[in-house]
């Protein structure tokens, strides 16, 4: 968990009530959505920390349309933002527009949002565009001196945006999901302990470590955790941190070896 900066938290409380109360009035008389724009600005500038002038540009230009916001850091396009009306859900298609503002723009991190609702995506652009939803807010329902809503403001602000926070954020998110728990369940280390403690509570059952390795992949686990790209970088991740340790006893044994000498 991240230490958050004193100037983001003494900044955020009464930022949070006043503009979730209008929020929810927005969201109720169901404003147009140039309404919302003008007050997801107003969010970003006084609870996010972003200066409406310097960071923040309105209705900027990607080829033919245009996307609601774009936040400049230093001159660098840093993030998209597309802004739908209080009172309408966010839906699919909106996520699509943004995530192709993003992908033309080579950015790659958007925000959707109806002031109601905040969206933090990661887009990838390899051999196809795809993207992965890193995190959801519900504005209204957060309260500033919950430690975890904290957390998950501070990836949407510039605080957070300055010091890679979302990125970070992102990492960890890849390590530990189901994916990683798949892998590893999956591993040699893991069905050998399994296979120990089979035999440890029933003598009598004889099993085989290959056996139990596919009765743990095919009937076990669910497939989704085993097949896909997700399920390939989380094996990878898995063996690059096992040869890391490798290494690092055989180097530590070496040298103990040496000192012995």
């Amino acid at each position: 968990m991240n230490k958050l900066p004193k100037k983001f938290v003494d900044r955020v409380a009464p930022g949070l009530k006043k503009y979730q109360r209008i929020a929810l009035m927005q969201q109720k008389a169901d404003v147009a959505e140039a309404d919302t724009v003008t007050l997801v600005k107003d969010i970003l500038a006084d609870v996010f920390g972003y200066d409406k002038y310097d960071d923040l540009t309105a209705e900027h230009q990607i080829k033919a349309t245009f996307c609601d916001l774009a936040i400049r850091i230093g001159g660098q396009l840093r993030l998209l933002i597309e802004v739908k009306s209080a009172g309408s859900s966010l839906a699919e298609n909106h996520l699509r527009q943004v995530i192709d503002y993003g992908a033309h723009q080579g950015i790659h991190w958007v925000i959707l949002t109806n002031a109601i609702e905040w969206r933090l995506v990661r887009i990838y652009v390899a051999n196809q565009i795809s993207h992965e939803e890193v995190c959801r807010i519900a504005f209204a329902d957060l309260n500033a001196k919950n430690d975890d809503h904290l957390q998950q403001l501070f990836l949407f602000a510039k605080e957070g945006l300055t010091t890679d926070a979302m990125d970070a954020f992102h990492q960890q998110a890849q390590l530990f999901n189901k994916f990683t728990v798949s892998a590893l369940l999956r591993s040699e280390p893991v069905i050998s302990v399994l296979r120990r403690e089979i035999r440890r509570l029933f003598p009598d059952i004889k099993v085989a470590q290959e056996n139990l390795a596919l009765l743990v992949e095919n009937e076990v686990i669910k497939r989704d955790t085993i097949e896909g790209d997700k399920a390939k970088e989380a094996n990878t991740r898995i063996k690059k941190a096992s040869q890391k340790l490798e290494r690092v006893k055989c180097k530590t044994l070496k040298a103990a070896s040496l000192d012995a000498s």
